[in-house]
């Protein structure tokens, strides 16, 4: 555990001393002192703040990865300033980020999901694809790439609609998909598992980087071509058919697989969207969140896709929907834009979609 705070080390190691599956072996006031008893102790997750004195965490971040890396979770503050650099620090090659805590109760809150993204930090790697140094900021999406990925011309079925669900690992997933996609597309509905004030820092980056408008979904927005909406964090997003096109909802009900946004939410309300065409994938993360979901959409003709286990940071979540049956593509990360796409033109050309009964024994596509 690596804070400044005394008291901040504290409240994260009483919360994680409630957990057998967890032993705290050690913690740093610094980089420098960290680098010590990384060095002494071997820990197989760090958790790591990012402004403290000496060094700041992303410049330790991006050291670690180089020299001696390790499942790295990044503890920030909820202002502007902090929901950006831990963004940054997601770039830089940290598995995942939490809100940093105020007070024992707020660090009471977070006990039991800081536990369980810590047990999914513990499996978490570095996939080879996704292991090259990022190079320079890509300041809008290369024509190249809009050439290679067309779309077909006379536009798209108003019904469709492509959803995405992921957990750990999943901003970075997402920002190798979103950036390859080009405008025009059908609207688009993310479920990421994130904390809350960090999804806006989130879609806000994904929208610097892409041809599509990408922002934090309001309830009531209603979804239109070359959109995407991510869900906001504590808060479960679901869509429906109003009228003449799709709009979202937000709702604070209970967590599902103790996650709030759920993918299973968004997914099982796209289910009972009447004469919707959908695509819909899951990408890395832990846990099982999204396969009984899209099982649901299965039912309704849905075309599905997973990450597949070699770049996957995290391979629970997709894992579970392959098992269950209810996966047609399974897809490395590089290709899971153009087979998007590819989908997205089949649903707009289909003459009717047909209800497909989801059946385990039929054969799955694997690329």
């Amino acid at each position: 555990v690596v804070d400044d705070s005394a008291v901040v080390r504290k409240m994260i190691c009483d919360a994680l001393a409630k957990d057998p599956q967890i032993e705290v072996v050690g913690t740093a006031v610094d980089p420098y002192v960290a680098r010590d008893k990384i060095q002494e102790l071997n820990p197989d997750v760090l958790t790591l703040d990012i402004e403290m004195p000496r060094m700041d965490g992303i410049t330790f971040l991006k050291i670690l990865q180089q020299h001696r890396p390790i499942p790295v979770i990044v503890i920030s503050s909820l202002s502007t300033a902090g929901s950006r650099a831990a963004m940054a620090a997601l770039e830089a090659g940290a598995v995942d980020v939490l809100a940093k805590p105020t007070n024992a109760f707020s660090i009471g809150h977070l006990g039991e999901q800081l536990a369980m993204r810590i047990k999914a930090a513990a499996v978490a790697r570095r996939p080879a694809a996704l292991a090259a140094p990022p190079t320079a900021p890509t300041a809008a999406i290369p024509a190249t790439r809009a050439t290679k990925l067309a779309v077909k011309p006379g536009g798209f079925h108003p019904r469709q609609l492509i959803l995405i669900g992921s957990s750990t690992g999943g901003t970075q997933a997402l920002k190798e998909v979103l950036t390859h996609l080009p405008d025009g597309l059908p609207p688009i509905a993310i479920t990421q598992h994130i904390p809350a004030y960090f999804s806006k820092a989130f879609a806000d980056r994904m929208n610097e980087l892409c041809a599509l408008e990408v922002r934090e979904a309001v309830d009531g927005d209603e979804l239109h071509a070359g959109l995407v909406l991510v869900a906001p964090g504590d808060f479960h997003m679901t869509v429906r058919w109003a009228g003449a096109g799709f709009r979202v909802a937000l709702n604070q009900n209970p967590p599902v697989h103790h996650c709030r946004p759920a993918v299973d939410v968004l997914f099982r309300s796209a289910s009972q969207c009447s004469g919707a065409r959908i695509v819909a994938g899951i990408l890395t993360g832990m846990g099982c969140d999204g396969a009984m979901g899209m099982q649901s959409l299965k039912t309704l003709g849905a075309k599905t896709f997973a990450q597949d286990e070699a770049t996957c940071v995290v391979y629970g979540m997709p894992r579970a929907a392959v098992e269950l049956g209810v996966v047609d593509q399974i897809l490395p990360l590089p290709k899971i834009a153009a087979a998007i796409i590819e989908a997205a033109n089949d649903m707009a050309t289909a003459r009717d979609v047909q209800p497909n009964p989801v059946n385990p024994t039929l054969p799955r596509t694997t690329l």
